[in-house]
C-alpha cells in the first residue's frame, strides 16, 4: 500500500478479517482462555462458526445450522437457518404461528425430539390444543401404559424427518456443498430441499398415473368379459 497499491474489496474484506483474528488471538493469550465469541475459524469463510453438537465422531462441527419441520403431506420446510450456534427450542412457537398463517388453523400434534419439550413450548401447545409428542412432566398418570403406546407411534411417525434429513444428504448434494459465498451456501441448502420436495411430487403423480393406467386395464378387462358374455 505504501507503494500506491489499492487494495480491492476481496483484499480489504480478507485484511479486516486478519486483523479481527489477531484480536480474538490476542485476547485469548491475554486472558487464558481458550474460546471467544464468534471465533474465526476460516478467513476465507469468517462467517462459519463452530458449533458444539456432542457427538462421538465429530464433536464439533462447522457449518449452517437450520431446523427443518415437515407438514402432515410430507413436504420440508426450512424454519430456521443459521451459521451460529442456536437454541433450537425457541423455533418450536415460530413454526407453528408460520403453519397457522399458511393452513389457517393449528397442526393437531407436534412431533418433536426432547430438546423442544420445555415448559414454555408445552404451555404454548396446551393453550392452541395442540398434543406435543413425548412424556408429560411429573409423576405417570393412571394411563401410562396408553402414553407409552401414543408415544412409541409418535417416534415412528417422527423418523419421517430423521429420514428427509439423510435423504437430501445422500441424494440431492446437502452433504457436498462446495460454494463460497455465504448466501451460496444459503442458497444450496435451500435449494436441496427444494429438490427433496420436487422429487416427492414426481413420486406422487407417478403413482397416481400407475393407479390410473391399472383401473383402465382393468376396466377394460372387464368390458371386454361383459361383451364376451353377452355374445
Amino acid at each position: 500500500m505504501s507503494d500506491g497499491y489499492a487494495m480491492t474489496g476481496k483484499d480489504i474484506a480478507l485484511y479486516l478479517t486478519i486483523i479481527k483474528l489477531h484480536e480474538q488471538q490476542q485476547y485469548m493469550y491475554d486472558n487464558r482462555v481458550h474460546s471467544v465469541e464468534h471465533r474465526i475459524v476460516s478467513i476465507s469463510q469468517p462467517w462459519i462458526q463452530p458449533i458444539v453438537r456432542g457427538k462421538v465422531k465429530t464433536p464439533v462441527e462447522f457449518g449452517a445450522k437450520f431446523d427443518l419441520s415437515l407438514d402432515s403431506e410430507g413436504y420440508g420446510r426450512i424454519q430456521k437457518i443459521s451459521f451460529e450456534a442456536y437454541n433450537e427450542s425457541t423455533c418450536l412457537i415460530e413454526a407453528v404461528e408460520r403453519f397457522k398463517e399458511c393452513t389457517g388453523y393449528y397442526p393437531e400434534r407436534v412431533l418433536a425430539n426432547q430438546i423442544y419439550r420445555t415448559r414454555e413450548n408445552r404451555r404454548y401447545c396446551k393453550e392452541h390444543g395442540i398434543r406435543l409428542s413425548g412424556p408429560k412432566l411429573g409423576r405417570p398418570s393412571a394411563t401410562a401404559k396408553v402414553d407409552k403406546k401414543q408415544e412409541y407411534q409418535d417416534n415412528t411417525d417422527r423418523i419421517e424427518v430423521e429420514r428427509t434429513f439423510r435423504l437430501s444428504k445422500r441424494c440431492y448434494g446437502m452433504s457436498c456443498i462446495t460454494t463460497k459465498l455465504e448466501e451460496t451456501q444459503l442458497t444450496s441448502i435451500a435449494l436441496s430441499v427444494f429438490v427433496t420436495n420436487l422429487f416427492r411430487i414426481q413420486r406422487r403423480i407417478l403413482c397416481a398415473l400407475l393407479h390410473l393406467f391399472q383401473f383402465c386395464h382393468d376396466w377394460n378387462r372387464c368390458k371386454s368379459w361383459k361383451l364376451q358374455i353377452s355374445a
